[in-house]
């Protein structure tokens, strides 16, 4: 029986609808929809959050003054940043492919709002719990590579046709390493399944069981999602912006607003996978303790993202094909060796 306070809300929210509604498929789709709404609100609001809370640890960690002069606090700085560029010109270059140059920002959004369907957030909270979770996750953030790679392509720009193909090198390199280190936590749970993970780390989180696999993963997340010390997609100081070179305006914002929903997304996969989601002292709701969790989190890779220099294209892919490979590599074989003994014991 599920006791997760979210899970408790959403079937008091049921019991109260369904004689209401008078069908138990009406409520079903109500209650759905409702979820849906609150996802895309999630990464939204998180993006323009993000935002401001990126400038504001960038400018803690390297003793700048960061925004201070919208809101109190700079608080409201995201929001004027976003009023400004949705008055700036809307530009289209000469000699482009129009439909991929327009659904490349489109579609940007897409990879990080579907893996959150698989998100356990409480104990019993996930909208699609299935037998394969961790292997869809992995499947659709792959994809996160085709829109980069179309915006880059369509721009008819040589800057923004690097960037795209820094994109694939990048995502190719980093992916390999990332699925051998998350082999590990599938072999001590035996299930791809999301809330069989977190299941799994009620005792011991998989943090202390597999500290290599946890450290692979995070650099591996960080290139994924463009951040810091690895953005080199953009690489402003050699290709100007990379993919987005072309762009102005709200479609070169969606680019970067991707980027903070995407720093959402890899801390609730640390989260999840390492750090034993929703489990915690039962003082607070396993929300809560998740929500803590993955803020933690947040702010761990945005430290790490302004206090690393960015690293060259080359030994960044010599460093995740040769080094992060054989290490998730011999994670597995340990792993493995750790399994047996334990199981002959």
């Amino acid at each position: 029986m599920h006791n997760g306070i979210l899970y408790l809300v959403t079937q008091d929210i049921r019991e109260a609808l369904l004689p209401i509604a008078g069908s138990e498929i009406i409520v079903n789709l109500t209650i759905m929809a409702l979820g849906i709404a609150l996802m895309f609100g999630l990464v939204t609001g998180s993006a323009l959050i993000f935002t401001l809370l990126e400038r504001k640890v960038c400018a803690f960690i390297q003793v700048r003054i960061g925004p201070n002069r919208v809101g109190p606090g700079g608080t409201l700085q995201s929001l004027a940043d976003m009023l400004k560029l949705m008055s700036k010109e809307d530009i289209v270059p000469q000699g482009i492919d129009m439909w991929l140059w327009v659904l490349s920002p489109a579609l940007i959004f897409v990879p990080s709002a579907l893996i959150y369907a698989m998100f356990p957030f409480d104990d019993g909270v996930i909208f699609a719990d299935v037998n394969i979770g961790l292997f869809l996750i992995l499947a659709i953030t792959s994809q996160s590579v085709l829109p980069f790679l179309m915006g880059g392509y369509a721009s008819n720009s040589k800057y923004a046709m690097i960037g795209g193909m820094r994109t694939v090198a990048q995502m190719l390199a980093y992916e390999v390493p990332m699925v051998f280190a998350l082999m590990g936590v599938v072999m001590l749970t035996g299930s791809l399944k999301m809330s069989a993970i977190v299941e799994a780390q009620t005792d011991v989180w998989f943090v202390v069981l597999q500290p290599l696999a946890f450290l692979i993963f995070m650099v591996a997340a960080l290139v994924e999602s463009n951040r810091p010390p690895f953005n080199i997609v953009e690489g402003e100081s050699e290709i100007i912006a990379g993919p987005f070179t072309e762009y102005t305006g709200m479609r070169w914002a969606l680019f970067f607003l991707a980027e903070f929903a995407n720093l959402l997304s890899i801390s609730i996969m640390t989260t999840t996978l390492f750090l034993g989601g929703w489990h915690g002292p039962e003082f607070l709701p396993g929300m809560v303790w998740f929500a803590i969790k993955v803020m933690i989190m947040v702010l761990v890779y945005q430290w790490i993202g302004w206090t690393f220099p960015r690293l060259r294209i080359d030994h960044m892919l010599t460093f995740g094909w040769k080094v992060l490979l054989p290490i998730a590599l011999v994670n597995v074989l340990l792993t493995g060796i750790g399994i047996y003994v334990f199981n002959w014991l």
